[in-house]
This record gives C-alpha cells, sequence and structure tokens, in this order.
C-alpha cells in the first residue's frame, strides 16, 4: 500500500486518539460492521485508509445508523483527487484539509455523493481564478442555484436546496460550504446560536485563502469578500462559533473541547469581546462541580446559546460580546440563576440550592451589546457596483428560468381533474414542492386510483420540506401499509386522527425514509400481534433490543427510524422517534407531545406517555402522567396581546434547571392550559426598539388534578416615541404603471411609513414576511406604507405584488441607485441619527409629517414595532 499525498499528516497524539475512538465505534456499531468498517479493507493506499479511519472514528452516532463506509471512501478518493488537481491544492496546510476539506457532513444535513458532482460543475469556471475569486465565483455558483426563504429546521441537502432553489441560511450556508470544498478550498460554517438584539439567529460562510480566513453570506454574492449584510448585526453578537467534528488543536479559541467534537469560538473576530469567568458553589460556598448554560433572551424566553461544566475549581469561563447573559447552573449539589453583565464586570458567583422558586415573581432587563456606528467605508467603486449589480440580476434570471420548470396551477388543474382531486388543494402541494412538483405529481397520478382522496391526504400531513425531498418510493411505502392497517385494523378510527397519528410518517425532524415494510418484515408477526394486544410489550422490546447513547452526536438531529433499528443504538430522541415509528407501522396511534417531545401512545381515549425504565434521565424527574391545569388572570389594563413564542413561554423545572415547552400561539389563550403536575416558570416579557428585553419571571406550581390561577402580567414600561425630526417629502417617486408621484401628496391620514427593501436578500425577506403576515392589522390602519426599491431590483417588484399577499395600503415605488427619496426625506436628521447602507431601511411618520421612529438593519419583529409605535403615538 503506496502514500499518496501530504495531506494526511497526523501527530502520533491524533492518531493515537483516532485509533481508541476507532475502536470504540466499532464496538458500539458492531450490528454493522460489514457496512460500516468493511471498507477499510477497499482502501488502495496508505492515506485512503487513514482518511476513512478517522472519519469513521468521529462519525456522529445518527450517521453509524444511517451511512455505510463506502460512501466515505468514494467521498475520500474525489477529495484527495481534487487536492491533486486545482492549482492552490498544494498549499492547502493538512490541518485545514483535515477539518475543513475532508470532512463529509456541515449541518444536519441528508449526506449525498456530491463532491465529484460539484466540482465537475464549478472548477470549469475558477481554474484560472485565485484562491480569493474562486470563493466570489463559487458563491455567484450559489446564487445562481438558491434564494432565501425561512423554513423549518431540517437542513436540507444541497442538492435538494437545488432542486428547490429555496432555502434558509444554514442551507444556504451549507451549499456553499460543500461547494467550495468540492474544489479544495477550506470552508466552515460559522454561525451566531441566537441574536442578543432580536430573534432569530443566522449563518454563514468563512473559507480560507492563501493564509487568511474571509467571510461572506452564502447564496448572497458581494464584490469583494469580508462584505456581507450581516456584518452589523455581528457586531452586537454575544456569540459566533463554529463546530469542528472531531479533535481540533488549531488557532482559534476553543469554545469547547467535547470528546467528539471542538466547538470554535470566533466572536472576537467580529465583535468586542471580554472573557468572564463563572463560579459556582454550594450551600457551604465550596466549588461546586455543575453544567453552566449560558442563555440569551429569544423567542419569548431564555434560550441556550453553549453548557460547559466548572472545573475542580468550580468555574467556567467564556468569551462574549458586550452585552447581559443569563446563567443557569445544576449539579448534584443544586441549581442556582443569575443575570451577568459582561460589558460591566468580569466575573459572577452563583450559589446552588435545592429549593425550588414557588409563587414570586423576578423582573429584569436583558441588554444587548450597543450598535455600532455606521461604517460604510466599503472599497467598492461605482463601475464595480454596477458590474456586480448586473451579474445577480442575471444569476436571478437563470435561477427564474429553472423555476419556470416547475408544475404551474394550470398543470394543477389538469392533474386534479384526471385525478378526480380537489384543484385548490392539489395545487397547494405542488406549489410547495416546486423543484420536486413533477415526482409529487407523478404520485398523484399512480396512487390515487386506488386510494382516491388518501394519496392526496398523506401529502397534506407531510412537513413543506418533505414535498421537495420525498419521493414515489418512499410515499407508497406509508400510503400502501398505513391504508392496509385502516382497512383491517382502525376501520372505525377517524379520518382526520388517523391520518395524523398512523398515516402521518414524519415523527420529528428526521430524515424521511421508508420504513413501514421494513419494519413489518424484520419485527416479525408474533411481536406485531404482541403490540397491538399490549402496546407496551413495544417499549419492552425497546428496553431490551436498544441501548441509548448520548453525547456521540455534535448536531441537531436525529437517525432514521430504519438506521436506528439496524444500529440497536441512538440518543434519546432517535429511539423515541423509533417508537413512534414502529407503533404508527403496527396501527398504534403515537406521538412525540408537541411542548415537550416525550413519546406517547393513545389507549382508550387518552395519550400515554412512555416510560423507559432503561434511560440515561433519572427517572426520579420522569414528567407526571398526573394532569393539573392552569387558569390565567390577565391583566385588565394590559395592552400587550399575548403571542407564544414572542413575548409568552413556559419552562418546566427538570434535573435542576428549566426546559422550555413548545406550544401553539393559540393554546395560551385558552382559559385551562393542562400540565402535567410540576414546578414551571412562566415569560413574559416586552421586547424595547434598542433590542432590550424586560422580562418577568412568575414561578408556580402545578398539583394533579387541581386548577391553579396564575397571573399573567407583562413588564411594565413607559411609552417613549419623541420627535426625531420634520421629514422632507418634496421628491418625486416612480409607481408600478410608471405613474410619477409627489411625495407630498402620497401619505395616509394617520401615518406614513416609509420602507427601503432589497426584496431578494434575506433581511429584507424577513421584513416582506411579517408585512404578509400582519396584513389585516396593518389594512386596519388608516396608513400608507411607500415601500422603495432600488432600480436594478425593480423586476423583482412584479413578483411581489403578484404574490397578493401583502396589505393593500403597500405601494411599491422606484428608487434611484443614489437613494434621492431616502436622502430627502431624512435630511434634517440629527448626525447622530442618520441612516447609512444597512437595508432594510424605514422611516415612521406620524399625520403632520414628523419622523417618530427610525430601523435600520436586521433583526425580527420590525413590522410589529412599527405597529406598536402608531399604538404609542395614538395613546
Amino acid at each position: 500500500m503506496n502514500q499518496q499525498t501530504r495531506w494526511m499528516i497526523l501527530d502520533d497524539e491524533t492518531k493515537w486518539q483516532m485509533e481508541e475512538k476507532l475502536q470504540y465505534k466499532r464496538e458500539i456499531a458492531k450490528e454493522k460492521e460489514r457496512e460500516l468498517f468493511g471498507s477499510l479493507n477497499e482502501a488502495q493506499t496508505m492515506d485512503e485508509e487513514l482518511a476513512l479511519k478517522y472519519l469513521l472514528a468521529y462519525m456522529p452516532l445518527n450517521d453509524l445508523a444511517d451511512y455505510d463506509g463506502a460512501l466515505l471512501l468514494n467521498h475520500i478518493r474525489e477529495a484527495f483527487h481534487i487536492q491533486n488537481v486545482v492549482p492552490w491544492g498544494e498549499h492547502v496546510p493538512p490541518s485545514l484539509f483535515l477539518h475543513f476539506i475532508l470532512p463529509y457532513r456541515i449541518n444536519n444535513e441528508n449526506i449525498e455523493d456530491i463532491r465529484g458532482v460539484f466540482f465537475d460543475e464549478i472548477y470549469p469556471r475558477v481554474q484560472d481564478l485565485s484562491m480569493a475569486k474562486a470563493i466570489l465565483e463559487t458563491n455567484h455558483w450559489c446564487h445562481e442555484k438558491a434564494n432565501y426563504i425561512g423554513n423549518d429546521p431540517r437542513t436540507v441537502s444541497p442538492l435538494t436546496l437545488i432542486r428547490t432553489a429555496l432555502g434558509r441560511c444554514g442551507e444556504q450556508s451549507t451549499l456553499a460550504v460543500a461547494a467550495l470544498r468540492s474544489i479544495g478550498i477550506p470552508a466552515r460554517q460559522v454561525y451566531t446560536p441566537l441574536w442578543a438584539h432580536s430573534d432569530s439567529n443566522h449563518a454563514w460562510v468563512e473559507a480560507w485563502a492563501d493564509g487568511k480566513w474571509y467571510f461572506f453570506g452564502a447564496c448572497e454574492p458581494e464584490p469583494q469578500l469580508n462584505q456581507g449584510w450581516f456584518e452589523t448585526p455581528a457586531k452586537r453578537a454575544m456569540l459566533i462559533h463554529t463546530k469542528v467534528g472531531a479533535y481540533y488543536n488549531g488557532p482559534e479559541e476553543i469554545t469547547l473541547a467535547h470528546p467528539w467534537y471542538s466547538e470554535l469560538n470566533l466572536t472576537n473576530l467580529y465583535a468586542e469581546t471580554k472573557t468572564i469567568q463563572v463560579r459556582v458553589i454550594d450551600e457551604e460556598g465550596q466549588p461546586a462541580q455543575a453544567k453552566v448554560q449560558f442563555q440569551l433572551f429569544n423567542f419569548g424566553g431564555l434560550r441556550n446559546i453553549l453548557m460547559k461544566e466548572t472545573d475542580g475549581q468550580g468555574t467556567a469561563s467564556l468569551t462574549l460580546g458586550l452585552g447581559d447573559v443569563y446563567i443557569s447552573a445544576y449539579g448534584a449539589k443544586g441549581w442556582g440563576f443569575g443575570k451577568f453583565d459582561v460589558n460591566t464586570t468580569d466575573g459572577i458567583t452563583i450559589s446552588l440550592t435545592k429549593e425550588i422558586p414557588v409563587d414570586t415573581e423576578v423582573d429584569f432587563e436583558m441588554v444587548p451589546p450597543s450598535a455600532p456606528a455606521n461604517d460604510v467605508s466599503l472599497d467598492v467603486t461605482a463601475e464595480e457596483r454596477q458590474k456586480h449589480n448586473d451579474r445577480v440580476k442575471a444569476e436571478v434570471n437563470l435561477r427564474a428560468s429553472y423555476e419556470a420548470t416547475f408544475l404551474t396551477e394550470e398543470d394543477a388543474d389538469k392533474l386534479a381533474d384526471e385525478c378526480s382531486l380537489p384543484k385548490t388543494r392539489v395545487w397547494d402541494i405542488l406549489k410547495k414542492a416546486r423543484g420536486n412538483s413533477h415526482e409529487i405529481a407523478a404520485f398523484l397520478k399512480e396512487y390515487s386510483k386506488l386510494y382516491k382522496e388518501w394519496s392526496l391526504r398523506l401529502l397534506e400531513v407531510l412537513n413543506e420540506k418533505d414535498l421537495t425531498d420525498t419521493c414515489r418510493p418512499t410515499l407508497a411505502d406509508h400510503l400502501i401499509q398505513a391504508m392496509i392497517v385502516k382497512d383491517s385494523i382502525l376501520p372505525e378510527l377517524d379520518d382526520e386522527f388517523f391520518a395524523q397519528y398512523i398515516l402521518r410518517p414524519r415523527v420529528d425532524f428526521e430524515m424521511l425514509t421508508s420504513y413501514r415494510s421494513y419494519f413489518l418484515k424484520e419485527f416479525g408477526i408474533d411481536n406485531v400481534e404482541a403490540v397491538l394486544g399490549h402496546p407496551h410489550f413495544l417499549v419492552d422490546f425497546l428496553e431490551r433490543e436498544f441501548e441509548v447513547i448520548e453525547g456521540v452526536n455534535y448536531f441537531r438531529g436525529s437517525a432514521t427510524p430504519v438506521g436506528s433499528f439496524k444500529l440497536k443504538k441512538g440518543d434519546t430522541l432517535s429511539r423515541n422517534i423509533l417508537f413512534v415509528a414502529l407503533a404508527r407501522t403496527i396501527g398504534i396511534p403515537a406521538r412525540l407531545e408537541p411542548s415537550d417531545k416525550r413519546p406517547q401512545y393513545m389507549m382508550d381515549g387518552s395519550w400515554k406517555n412512555v416510560q423507559f425504565r432503561n434511560s440515561t434521565i433519572d427517572t426520579k424527574s420522569a414528567i407526571s402522567d398526573q394532569i393539573g391545569f392552569v387558569l390565567w388572570e390577565k391583566d385588565e389594563h394590559a395592552t400587550e396581546p399575548t403571542k407564544y413564542g414572542e413575548n409568552i413561554t413556559i419552562a418546566r423545572f427538570e434535573k435542576g434547571n428549566y426546559q422550555p415547552l413548545f406550544f401553539k400561539f393559540d393554546e395560551t389563550e385558552q382559559q385551562k392550559l393542562p400540565l402535567p403536575a410540576g414546578y414551571y416558570r412562566l415569560t413574559t416579557s416586552v421586547r424595547l426598539n434598542d433590542g432590550t428585553a424586560l422580562i418577568r419571571f412568575r414561578y408556580f406550581q402545578v398539583k394533579a388534578n387541581v386548577e391553579t390561577t396564575v397571573p399573567l402580567q407583562f413588564p411594565k414600561h413607559v411609552h417613549n416615541v419623541p420627535v426625531i425630526a420634520e421629514a422632507n417629502l418634496d421628491y418625486q417617486a416612480e409607481a408600478m404603471d410608471g405613474t410619477k408621484l409627489n411625495g407630498r401628496r402620497n401619505v395616509g391620514a394617520k401615518g406614513t411609513t416609509f420602507i427601503w427593501i432589497e426584496p431578494d436578500r434575506e433581511p429584507s425577506k424577513h421584513l416582506l414576511r411579517e408585512l404578509t403576515e400582519m396584513k389585516a392589522e396593518w389594512e386596519a390602519l388608516d396608513v400608507q406604507i411607500n415601500g422603495f426599491i432600488r432600480n436594478e431590483k425593480w423586476g423583482t417588484a412584479q413578483q411581489l405584488l403578484a404574490a397578493g399577499d401583502l396589505p393593500n395600503n403597500l405601494m411599491l415605488l422606484k428608487e434611484t441607485a443614489s437613494e434621492e427619496a431616502l436622502h430627502v426625506i431624512g435630511q434634517a436628521i440629527a448626525k447622530d441619527k442618520i441612516i447609512g447602507n444597512e437595508w432594510p431601511i424605514v422611516y415612521v411618520l406620524d399625520e403632520n409629517q414628523q419622523i417618530r421612529h427610525i430601523s435600520e438593519g436586521y433583526k425580527l419583529g420590525i413590522s410589529k414595532e412599527i405597529i406598536d409605535v402608531y399604538k404609542q403615538i395614538s395613546e
């Protein structure tokens, strides 16, 4: 066996760790020894063998369940081949190749053999360029393939993203990293787990060229590297990091050195930072071992951005941005909580206790890092910008040409007639399927003949994203086997209940695959009959046959049900998904409980909790089967509407910390909310315009079969909407139909909102979606909305209006490249309020044309913020 390349140079410690971890993986994956490790015998060079050992040694547990060694070996061969071909290949250091080119996984996407496919398409475009320009060109290629849309947390594969042409930032950055690695350029997905000043998070890309890392927005090309709309928000981030799926000893600060992966802290590359120290002590004042959660306020509650464990001195340190962070610590000696102001203090001491707070309230603020001064020193000439804009426009048209191949509403009508199905429902499905619409249509055409409307109902109970990457064989397996169950076992079951808890193949956010025929064969008829007569037999079966192993995955997600069944090992979520999938296959209605994802099955008309005895979770903290009820006592003077996940959340006390629960928005509006007996924390909040969150905790206990009244009150705050400046409306604008409009005449009786948007970029898309979601509220205001779009992006305006979802009081107007209207309207604003280049830009004017509120750049909730300003003005 010959040595092949210079890229697999590992030091002795790394080799020793690799061999040790490889043996452990072989032990826990012995059920798949041949499929996973047999490929070691197929390696043709020492480097192929070394690379395969390395990937297998650090392979996440979920991947051990779902993939095989042949896929990895082909991936490795493509990586070595490409590195030998590209002109910069020999300049990439071995460490960067090992961690940022060789890996097959980027996020929690479905893994496909794509490296050679991407190389063949991208390399001819970059082979004569420098590394930096090759990065820019690759991002142009990505922009041709996909644009932004928000969707669920499952990350589709790069090929599915290309087929769909729309995806969220995590999917776009996964595509861009995969594309760059396919041409031998080190790349990594970088993200802030949560923003401090706004709900949500963001992911982007860093790529290495000639000794330096550069950042850019995936599928959002700029004329130069180190540019992107997120640059300003990133200066307000509390934590920015990237994950490496292995042991890492590079130059970056290690946020978390986990045995199976590393997290690198990159915050100081984007924002001002400070290293803080958390000291945890017990009730006697002695250092205590504990898990320390660093939390930010986001989506109406406290959410984790990182968890660390204290050292022998009871301390844990972390480098963060200069804002507030909430600390939750818990361990064998108890639990403790506290807010920490990174900007003004260097350390905090958390005292542990075993007392659980009840019937108490706590008010406090979470202040994000300050907004930075505007930085408009972009080294791009007007000519370069125009050339870039022209190219971006051409890429949009290229992507639009591909999207024109998707099935249309006319095609859907014809299909509906052919299949005798409702036209509107068929079109709704095909529209969501996008590039997969032909496959979905073929499924309906084939299976509606026998199963009629049930073939459509199956598609309707899928998540929207499932329609983009699920193929006929998978759909057919679930439809055919589920209908056999309905006809032979559950003929009297309500159709809607059957659709949700038997027919529906999806359990959580796992990759959707065929599993029913496989389970019926492998589980055996005797076991199937036993479960039908006694569902707890399935719990006993999994306790005997399935081992729960935690901490071996570095990404959020789960294995597929079939993968878990084959491996007979997995994390708790994978085990729970397997239980639900098996139960539904057999004919037992099952689900993951919506608020906390515990597995349940239906018996005697009620949901029963599944309690696995052989679990890594302490059975003493198991969620109670006993139910109590919460009655909300609303504040008569409150003006805040209660919206779960926005300004109200509930967390349950479990094992020393509060676990957030997830409800639909309307559930907290119920007079009586059922909850398992236990201890809870209600969070109500008000997000101020500068990003500061005013927070109120209300601690309460729910007792079995008892109604508990809980005050539902929001933090008190004083509205302050000062007059910033008098607006100048002496500008001319061009409407959609070419009509020239005078700014002074295009105003609303109760006020005018001016927004400047880039409809093809993520920040403005968030605002447009919010306007759509609040369409009724906007139309109820006697307010005019004037939306300006740059001339070079004017073509997108027609698409926006054609969708028909925007408020009727919104008028789209053409803005010149010099942003004439923007400068005219805001010319009287004081210099410290001057708006820069971060779109979307918003001016809120009252009925007297006075500017009362300004917003610039990315944050969620702008639409609600504007409506709140008008409410405050009217008050």
